[in-house]
């Protein structure tokens, strides 16, 4: 850092980035940006932080973030109580939202299982998620985890654990895009493609 920022900039530099795809440099373009914007850009963000550390609370039932609790998501008659689709983390959420298909309930795993990265079952929202799919009405488990060693270790491990649930537990269909080219997939997207074909 430049020898002439001082302590209050540092700090807003170095906590810039510690942002998931924010190295040092990108950190410091950002504070720069912040600081000769701090009308537009500066003020409004801090006002937004600030707002979102006072009001923004994990949903006790999904592990979703949202300002009450239960969230909109959990609180709302018009979901389908009988679908509960699991998710890695709230941005997985987010993007099952943002198509619009899924009209169910969510369940937060809150990460996946990892024997590089020490992470065991008693570390995910495991116990309450078997809980839920015991409740009577839950007909559907709909796993929608990263397809990544990580991901399908955490797939069986939860298919194991719902299989006295008496629900049905699957997992959302994976190959060729829409729109995909098969000269542009990997080898395994090409294999798991064919074995999930279906009739035309």
């Amino acid at each position: 850092m430049a020898a002439s920022a001082g302590p209050e900039i540092e700090r807003l530099i170095g906590l810039l980035a510690r942002l998931p795809g924010l190295g040092p440099r990108s950190a410091r373009r950002a504070a720069l940006m912040l600081l000769k914007r701090r009308e537009q850009l500066l003020l409004p963000l801090a006002d937004a932080l600030g707002e979102a550390a006072a009001r923004v609370k994990t949903c006790t039932t999904c592990g979703s973030l949202d300002t009450t609790d239960p969230c909109a998501i959990c609180a709302d008659p018009a979901r389908d109580a009988a679908l509960i689709c699991v998710v890695e983390e709230v941005g997985a959420l987010w993007a099952m939202e943002r198509g619009g298909a899924f009209r169910g309930r969510y369940h937060v795993l809150g990460g996946l299982l990892s024997a590089l990265d020490g992470v065991g079952p008693d570390a995910l929202r495991v116990g309450p998620l078997v809980s839920r799919a015991s409740d009577v009405g839950v007909r559907e488990v709909i796993l929608a985890l990263p397809a990544t060693v990580d991901g399908q270790t955490t797939a069986h491990y939860l298919a194991d654990r719902l299989a006295g649930a008496e629900v049905s537990v699957t997992l959302l269909a994976r190959g060729v895009p829409v729109g995909g080219e098969l000269d542009w997939l990997d080898d395994g997207t090409i294999a798991q493609a064919l074995r999930a074909r279906r009739p035309a």
